[in-house]
């Protein structure tokens, strides 16, 4: 897969396929040799790693990777959150009910987030169910209600995000544009968004098709 170069190198979960140690390992030298001066990830349902042994994998990513888990970090003028959970879906990592176990993570999120990077999509938008939006036959939306209640709260600028493999897109709603990265097993390529800082506005550059 073509990585264009860039300022800031965002991954929205699932590095790993089965999540072990020795993938995350293969996933963090791919990171390393991209050129992006800035690399932000948060992990995925994939990414067991990061809960088995979650001081080891953030040691493997390196310090040139930062790693989000109900965090944040200010770039360029920019204030990012990151964060992995999504609702219970099947027997994967960071799995959560939904109702007040999720509402506690998505409470965390900074009213003042420009660039909100969650591996859950939110409900109704890139998640599955609903005409070109991929997935499952456009039959099931797995998204997050309540994360799409808090960032319409928020109302960051750019919310990233990724897990359902089938659903890539981008979507400006509002005061944000959604957007759906995933780039599983590169199947699909990267998203690229060009942000003006001043005016906090994100505007898509290239956007690669939902997997078919």
């Amino acid at each position: 897969m073509r990585v264009p170069d860039g300022d800031v190198f965002i991954h929205a979960g699932d590095l790993c396929r089965g999540g072990e140690v020795d993938e995350l390992d293969l996933a963090a030298r791919w990171l390393a040799s991209l050129p992006h001066p800035t690399k932000v990830v948060v992990a995925g349902n994939h990414d067991w790693a990061f809960v088995k042994s979650p001081a080891e994998a953030q040691r493997i990513l390196g310090p040139t990777v930062v790693y989000l888990q109900d965090s944040g970090v200010l770039l360029g003028g920019l204030r990012f959150w990151g964060s992995p959970w999504q609702p219970e879906f099947n027997d994967w990592a960071f799995n959560l009910p939904r109702g007040p176990s999720l509402r506690e993570k998505w409470a965390l999120i900074p009213t003042d987030t420009d660039v909100l990077v969650t591996h859950s999509p939110p409900h109704g938008i890139g998640d599955g169910g609903g005409p070109g939006d991929g997935g499952y036959g456009g039959k099931h939306r797995l998204g997050c209600e309540d994360l799409r209640a808090r960032v319409l709260e928020v109302r960051p600028m750019l919310h990233l995000f990724g897990h359902i493999h089938d659903s890539g897109g981008a979507w400006p709603i509002g005061a944000t544009t959604f957007a759906n990265v995933t780039t599983w097993e590169c199947e699909r390529g990267p998203t690229v968004f060009d942000i003006d800082v001043p005016l906090r506005r994100a505007t898509a550059v290239s956007v690669p098709p939902a997997k078919r």
